[in-house]
């Protein structure tokens, strides 16, 4: 099915987009629901109910399966309401016709859907034929949700641990399956097989013998190989991927799983090579599957997209994904916190995101995941962390555990961010008694996590006006580094006119392009893993970093060739090529240092040896010398 738009809007934290389905699907626009915090979603579903006038029954903590229940009954909500907007838009006498005309406004101008529209209503008289046409062509934006596959946390009933299907993530996925959508869900943070397993018990998650999917999967993914994996394991199941979303490792919002210096124009490229032999590959694995399980094999060719997201902030660097790589759509995340009729912002955080600078926009480890997240420098949450460690009490008090995934201090896990593990962790750290700066740099790490979890989703309660008795008033915000190029609150049809090259809502001329400021994100992130591994460097940490930067140094390669063929079509493309000289420069120092800590172990390692070998020699000759003795007094 060919989308009204070629933008998407991606999940933002756990509560920046948890109602924006309900904000622009109308309009034909796909965006992401999160599916983390279940009792955020209950709360929402009560003041909907409120405001839509429709009976509300609470689903308590008392209740069988309360997680997928919530979930199921807040995704059916928003689809029926989203529904209702779409049918009213729909509704020519409304307004003579007037929402439905503002809905192709804001489609491209290339759109010839657009330009089919304009023409029938040009010259149409007759409104049922009108009607008919729109009926036929006019889609909704699709209702997708996101589930971390790994944040999967074992829950407990009176301190019995329930069975592996009411873990987070698939509870989760149970919700989502059994609701009313049709649409997708993303799976992110890499596989988890248990979870993959599970998407057997549902009819939904498979094809007719038409190609339909009723709910679709959609993997994210930072390269080919991932993608052929994981699309590979789940057609062993029976289950087609739908979409490889492809994401920049460090130029995106919220978590960043940076990848081995694999930059994301090289991936690309591997995905616009090599997709036909993607869809060949799993689908004859899912061919053989499906026989064996003895479902029905499609009859036609099954809908195979690869879209990409991560740092686009102009509609040429859009256009260029678009049409050079072949994407079929592009995700729009970041700039979408600044556009109030979209996006779940609180006042005070969307301000700080209008002021923020690069130097406020940060890589932190303030993530209780272990994952290094991208952040905003003044944030709410943090300061409300920071004041619990000035009292001497760090880390939180967990009051939803959602990331209770930490088993190092028992068998039941608990969340690095909770004030549980981090008093537990210290303890641990000073009965090591580490050297004074290596004791800092542990302790620092400890204390550096958020809660996350609730921080992320806060915003939502504090924008539509309810109480934060439980959660605390501390916003954490997990913008992309894109954020800075930003600088006031924009209207979604400034923000598309943006997207599609009508309007220019940055001001300022300094912004450099997306492959330029995700190479120099990478080269920063290889500075700090250099300097920590001068601390201990092993042979495992050298081999990483000289692996990392010599991938870098080969995407930059692959952007000078680039620029040199299809990319002369870029603006601007001989600065490019001059910033990228100079990135290039920087990682080519980088790369000494690294060879110079690899040169020092080799040292260290042939004084290790050169004194091992005196010690034995010294050993063995001690050992001759008393054995001269003994013989001497034998005698």
């Amino acid at each position: 099915m060919v989308r009204p738009h070629s933008f998407h809007i991606p999940v933002m934290g756990i509560g920046f987009t948890i109602d924006t389905p309900l904000k622009v699907a109308h309009l034909g626009i796909d965006s992401v629901i999160s599916l983390v915090d279940d009792m955020l979603l209950e709360r929402l579903r009560k003041m909907y109910s409120e405001k839509f006038s429709v009976p509300y029954e609470e689903i308590t903590k008392k209740a069988e399966d309360l997680r997928a229940r919530r979930i199921t009954a807040y995704l059916n909500l928003i689809n029926e309401f989203a529904e209702k907007k779409f049918e009213k838009l729909k509704d020519l006498t409304n307004n003579q016709g007037k929402e439905l005309k503002e809905y192709f406004k804001l489609l491209p101008d290339t759109s010839k859907l657009k330009q089919e529209f304009n023409e029938l209503l040009a010259k149409v008289s007759d409104i049922s034929e009108l009607r008919s046409w729109v009926e036929s062509n006019v889609k909704m934006g699709s209702i997708d949700v996101n589930i971390m596959t790994k944040v999967d946390k074992e829950n407990y009933v009176k301190k019995q641990q329930l069975p592996v299907e009411y873990n987070d993530a698939h509870a989760a996925l149970r919700g989502y399956a059994l609701s009313d959508l049709k649409s997708s869900i993303v799976l992110s943070a890499g596989m988890n097989p248990r979870l993959f397993s599970y998407m057997e018990n549902f009819d939904d998650f498979y094809a007719n013998e038409n190609g339909e999917i009723k709910k679709k999967i959609i993997l994210k993914v930072s390269d080919y190989r991932s993608a052929i994996i994981q699309g590979k394991y789940l057609a062993k199941k029976g289950i087609w991927v739908s979409e490889y979303r492809i994401e920049s490792g460090l130029n995106c919002g919220g978590h960043a799983f940076a990848t081995d210096g694999f930059l994301l124009g090289p991936a690309l490229e591997e995905f616009k090579e090599r997709r036909e032999e993607l869809y060949n590959d799993v689908y004859s694995v899912l061919e053989s599957a499906l026989e064996r399980k003895e479902k029905p094999i499609p009859k036609v060719k099954l809908d195979m997209r690869i879209t990409a997201q991560g740092g686009v902030g102009t509609s040429e660097e859009h256009n260029f994904l678009l049409d050079y790589y072949g994407m079929d759509s592009v995700g729009w995340g970041t700039p979408f916190l600044l556009v109030p009729s979209v996006t779940t912002v609180d006042n005070k955080t969307r301000q700080q995101l209008v002021e923020a600078k690069e130097k406020d926009l940060y890589l932190s480890g303030i993530s209780p995941l272990g994952v290094p997240f991208n952040s905003m420098r003044g944030n709410t949450k943090d300061k409300e962390r920071d004041e619990n460690i000035d009292k001497g009490r760090p880390g939180s008090s967990c009051p939803k555990g959602y990331v209770q995934l930490n088993k190092e201090f028992g068998e039941k896990a608990i969340c690095t961010a909770s004030r549980q593990y981090q008093r537990l962790k210290i303890k641990s750290l000073q009965d090591q008694n580490l050297p004074e700066d290596e004791y800092k740099f542990e302790y620092n790490k400890v204390i550096d996590r958020s809660c996350t979890c609730v921080g992320l989703g806060t915003t939502a309660l504090i924008a539509h006006g309810l109480e934060t008795r439980v959660e605390g008033a501390g916003v954490s915000i997990c913008p992309g580094p894109n954020m800075a190029y930003y600088d006031k609150l924009i209207s979604m049809k400034d923000m598309i006119g943006h997207i599609y090259g009508r309007k220019n809502i940055i001001s300022r001329s300094d912004r450099p392009h997306m492959f330029v400021k995700e190479l120099n994100l990478y080269i920063d992130y290889l500075k700090n893993k250099v300097a920590e591994a001068s601390r201990t460097p092993t042979e495992k940490e050298q081999n990483y970093l000289s692996k990392f930067a010599v991938n870098l140094e080969e995407g930059v390669n692959y952007y000078f060739n680039l620029l040199d063929g299809a990319g002369k079509t870029i603006s601007n493309r001989e600065l490019i090529k001059e910033q990228m000289k100079d990135s290039l420069t920087s990682l080519k120092l980088l790369k000494l240092k690294i060879d110079n800590l690899m040169l020092f172990n080799i040292k260290r390692s042939e004084d290790v040896k050169e004194t091992r070998e005196i010690a034995f020699k010294e050993s063995a000759l001690t050992h001759k010398k008393k054995s001269i003795v003994s013989f001497g007094q034998f005698l």
